[in-house]
C-alpha cells in the first residue's frame, strides 16, 4: 500500500505541474513571448515518452537524484580534502569534478588499478594508498551504482531492473559511509575527512547525502519488487563489521 501510494504521489505531482503548465499559455495574452514559450514547451513531445511506463519514469527520476547527490558528495569531499584534487594536478575543485565525472570515462580511472566498484572504495581508504583517494572512492561508489541501473541512463517498458541489486547497493552506501567516516592512518588521523562533529551546530552534510541516495535506491526497490512481485532478501548486519553485498553478476 505505502508502495502504489509512494508511485501515485510521484505520478500526481507530475501531473499538476504538466496541466499548470498548459494552464499558463493557454491564459497568456497574445503576442507575449513568455507565452508562446510556455506554449512552445508544452507542445514538444518527445517520442521516446511513448515507450516509456510509469514505473520506468520513476526510475528515471531516483537514478538522477542518486547521481546528482553523488555529485554534490563529490565536491563536499574535494572541497574538504583540497590535497586529493592537487594529486591530480589539477587547477581547482571545478576541473577535478568535470575529469571525474566526464560520462566518457565509463567511472574507470587509472589511480584505481583496474579495481571497480566496492573494490575501488575499499582502495581508497586503504591507509597506504598514495593516489586521489576522493576521486577513487566516487569512481567506486558511481561504477556500483551504474551496475545496479543495469548501466543505462534511462529505463523503457522492455527494460526490468534488479529491485534486488537496488537494494543491495543501498546497503553498499550505508557500509561505504561508515568507512568513510572511520577510516584512519596509523597515527588516528582521518583518511578523509566528512563529517564535523567539532562545528556548533555539527555538520552532517555528507551524511544527508548518503541519506538521499539510500532513500532513493530503497523506495525504488520496493516499487519495482512490487510491480513485479518479487520479494528482496533482506540482511541485517552491523556496519563495523559489514562486508559489501554483491551487485554485479545477481540475477
Amino acid at each position: 500500500m505505502r508502495v502504489a501510494a509512494a508511485l501515485g504521489l510521484v505520478l500526481l505531482l507530475t501531473a499538476c505541474s504538466h496541466n499548470g503548465a498548459q494552464t499558463g499559455a493557454k491564459n497568456a495574452a497574445p503576442g507575449n513571448d513568455k507565452g508562446r514559450a510556455i506554449g512552445d514547451s508544452v507542445a514538444s513531445f518527445d517520442p521516446k515518452q511513448i515507450g516509456k511506463s510509469d514505473v520506468d519514469r520513476v526510475a528515471d527520476i531516483h537514478r538522477r537524484e542518486v547521481f546528482a547527490s553523488l555529485r554534490v558528495l563529490a565536491e563536499k569531499l574535494y572541497r574538504r580534502n583540497p590535497r586529493e584534487w592537487k594529486k591530480g594536478g589539477h587547477a581547482g575543485v571545478t576541473q577535478a569534478l568535470d575529469r571525474l565525472l566526464d560520462p566518457r570515462s565509463g567511472w574507470r580511472l587509472p589511480a584505481a588499478a583496474g579495481r571497480r566498484g566496492t573494490d575501488a572504495i575499499l582502495l581508497a581508504l586503504r591507509e597506504d594508498f598514495g593516489g586521489d583517494r576522493v576521486a577513487v572512492f566516487v569512481a567506486g561508489v558511481g561504477d556500483m551504482l551504474n551496475v545496479a541501473f543495469d548501466e543505462k541512463t534511462e529505463f523503457f517498458m522492455l527494460d526490468e531492473l534488479d529491485p534486488q541489486k537496488l537494494y543491495n547497493s543501498a546497503r553498499n552506501l550505508e557500509v561505504a559511509a561508515w568507512k568513510l567516516a572511520n577510516a584512519r592512518d596509523a597515527g588516528g588521523a582521518l583518511l578523509l575527512l566528512s563529517n564535523d562533529m567539532t562545528q556548533q551546530p555539527a555538520n552532517l552534510s555528507f551524511e544527508r547525502e548518503f541519506g538521499k541516495m539510500i532513500g532513493n535506491l530503497d523506495l525504488l526497490a520496493a516499487l519495482i519488487a512490487d510491480k513485479g512481485h518479487r520479494t528482496i532478501a533482506r540482511v541485517a548486519q552491523s556496519l563495523a563489521t559489514a562486508v559489501f553485498l554483491p551487485v554485479a553478476g545477481l540475477r
